[in-house]
């Protein structure tokens, strides 16, 4: 090698110190990332909130959760789709209630929050796969609609550990790795 290929070669102490620097808050797209699972996570979050108290947008006050109102009972009560048959005997069951609520608030907590991204992406998935198939047919376009898009953001903001930048991902890996009982929540 010689004298000003040495002085230009990269040192690889000096390239490994930097890349364990950067981690995985400079990785490029992390940021991005981030505000995307923030947006998305209110999305849910908005939801929850809207349902529970019927702020008059997808929730009138009068059937407002708190009101007495069941929050699956209009949406699922008015299915026509070929899956009607089956999903509208559970509209308005508390337990499919309770269970849809705190789905919406599961999911936007973890998505806001960074935290559980793993887990949140798994029930985010499974929710919203019920949602999809409760619609069906669907009437712009024969197989996507925002709940095929959504369940593909919940699987990529997982899979890049979107919960690290922006969010206490970090703190909650390192929980969970510490507490057996919860190394299933990452």
């Amino acid at each position: 090698m010689s004298v000003l290929e040495a002085k230009h070669a990269p040192n690889n102490t000096e390239t490994s110190r930097r890349s364990q620097q950067q981690g995985p808050a400079r990785r490029p797209g992390a940021k991005p990332l981030a505000i995307v699972r923030i947006l998305l996570g209110s999305v849910f979050l908005w939801a929850f909130v809207d349902k529970v108290l019927g702020l008059g947008f997808a929730t009138s006050p009068d059937k407002a959760w708190l009101a007495g109102g069941s929050p699956t009972a209009g949406y699922l009560g008015s299915l026509e789709g070929a899956l009607a048959g089956t999903f509208q005997p559970l509209a308005g069951q508390p337990l499919v209630d309770w269970a849809f609520m705190l789905g919406l608030l599961g999911l936007g907590t973890a998505l806001v929050l960074g935290i559980g991204m793993r887990t949140a992406a798994i029930g985010g998935c499974a929710m919203l796969a019920l949602m999809w198939l409760s619609s069906l047919p669907l009437k712009n376009n024969p197989v996507i609609d925002e709940h095929i898009i959504y369940s593909a953001v919940l699987i990529a903001l997982a899979a890049t550990s979107a919960g690290h930048t922006w969010g206490l991902g970090r703190a909650w890996d390192r929980f969970t790795s510490a507490t057996p009982a919860l190394r299933w929540a990452r």
